[in-house]
């Protein structure tokens, strides 16, 4: 039986006093928008045509609601830093925190290289026609990237009293941008432009693989990341309070962003959706490329660039704590808890991220296979992270009775819709949307490195659990 929750994480909570908390409510509602709105969504959802809005309502029934309550009353209940972590070490022991720690580890560091991978192709609908072959020079687009992981690193030591300004800015990025997206039908149709445009159309999508593959991509991938501010908790002030707060007052933002955008990109698509880039590729469809208006896209692309960097500055300083807090409960070395003298962060688990990142952006860039086994990699990593999120919504419906006790007796049934939802998606992700060669390897490889990187970390902790050794 798991160990009480009262008698749980003592040690990190202790070692959180020396955290400086930074972050206000202003502060985590930006980065809740930065963190949950992604610029490629609404161009999968587009992928629905005029299915989109019913299906992103069904998503957000199903899945948003729930993950929205299970982040408010677990964090309310354990307001610490590691967040999920902390959730699952308490609700099912040490093995079940550390594995759930492991899956947003494995998520945080594959995500972060793969939001950044797209910058080079997201530059060159900047730049315009002139830079259509930036994507494909690897060199230079591997600089690019590099240069952009080593900045958010040395802002990641810094600190969020930097950190955070990134993660505002970054914030107000996307709701700008999105906002344009949203006013650009009516700019178009007040110019008599040739578009068709349905603010929120109501036609129920096709019951086929395809569409179950796009709704199990936006049950999860679009809607998931409101527990991730989380992770922070010992790095916001009244965090109990402020991080629920958070929730609230952003949901209802991140949803019509995500509706009403969706409406656009489909209006402007003209029957190609590029679902690397669609925001780009909808502002260029409609302000095309001379004149004010290319001004006004390249500015509204260059809003987007500075979103992705601010994400994946976001995610990487919480994957930089999850080591921290775990090294406190002494299930990894010490060495990843210690921190700087002066900004208070840990410096060593930081500089180890940095690597980890760099490593994957150099096996994007090395070769058709290589390539290939990154994109494994990126795509496994939402399936690490839906374990994690099976573990938040079990912890109501099977963690200790200590815990269970004293949370609302109706978050069982909305765990229950979480977990369900969750499940389908992590069950209808290897099969792909778009065309590859052999969908049954395609399954595999996904499927098969979520097993693989699963067998590794659990190794890990019964390797360093059984060994007895000191920590170093």
């Amino acid at each position: 039986m798991p160990p009480a929750a009262s008698s749980v994480h003592t040690t990190p909570a202790d070692g959180s006093h020396s955290l400086r908390r930074q972050l206000r409510l202003r502060d985590l509602v930006l980065t809740q928008v930065l963190c949950v709105v992604g610029s490629s969504w609404v161009g999968i959802a587009a992928g629905l045509g005029r299915a989109q809005a019913l299906t992103w309502i069904a998503a957000m029934i199903l899945f948003y609601l729930p993950m929205a309550v299970s982040v408010i009353y677990l964090n309310r209940e354990m307001p610490l830093e590691g967040g999920l972590y902390v959730w699952a070490r308490t609700a099912f022991g040490d093995l079940g925190g550390f594995m759930t720690a492991w899956n947003l580890w494995f998520y945080g560091i594959a995500v972060t290289a793969t939001i950044l991978y797209p910058i080079p192709t997201e530059l060159s609908y900047l730049i315009g026609p002139a830079a259509a072959w930036l994507p494909e020079n690897h060199l230079v687009s591997f600089v690019i990237v590099a240069a952009v992981v080593l900045a958010i690193t040395a802002a990641a030591v810094r600190g969020l009293d930097l950190g955070k300004w990134i993660h505002n800015i970054g914030g107000l990025s996307i709701i700008i941008v999105y906002s344009t997206l949203i006013i650009l039908p009516f700019w178009a149709i007040a110019r008599h432009q040739p578009i068709h445009y349905e603010a929120l159309p109501l036609q129920l999508p096709q019951f086929n693989m395809i569409s179950l593959a796009l709704f199990g991509q936006m049950l999860f991938g679009a809607l998931c990341g409101l527990e991730y501010i989380a992770i922070l908790a010992g790095e916001s002030r009244d965090a109990a309070r402020s991080i629920g707060q958070s929730v609230v007052l952003s949901s209802p933002i991140i949803c019509a962003m995500f509706i009403a955008g969706t409406s656009s990109v489909l209006a402007f698509s003209r029957g190609h959706i590029d679902y690397i880039a669609p925001i780009p590729q909808t502002l260029r469809n409609a302000l095309g490329n001379s004149g004010l208006a290319n001004l006004f896209a390249m500015t509204a692309i260059l809003l987007v660039q500075f979103r992705l960097i601010a994400a994946a500055s976001f995610i990487f300083t919480g994957v930089t704590r999850l080591p921290m807090v775990a090294g406190w409960d002494h299930l990894i070395p010490v060495w990843f808890t210690r921190l700087h003298p002066r900004h208070r962060t840990p410096v060593n688990s930081v500089a180890f991220t940095c690597v980890l990142v760099l490593l994957l952006l150099i096996l994007a860039n090395i070769g058709v296979h290589a390539q290939e086994a990154f994109q494994v990699l990126s795509n496994a990593a939402i399936t690490n992270y839906e374990i994690a999120y099976l573990a938040m919504f079990a912890v109501p419906l099977v963690g200790s009775a200590a815990l269970r006790i004293r949370l609302p007796r109706w978050l069982r049934w909305t765990s229950i819709m979480g977990f369900v939802a969750t499940l389908f998606s992590f069950l209808i992700s290897a099969y792909p949307f778009v065309d590859v060669v052999n969908p049954r390897a395609y399954a595999a490889k996904i499927l098969g490195t979520t097993l693989i990187s699963n067998v590794i970390g659990y190794t890990f902790y019964r390797t360093r659990n059984r060994s007895k050794t000191p920590a170093i």
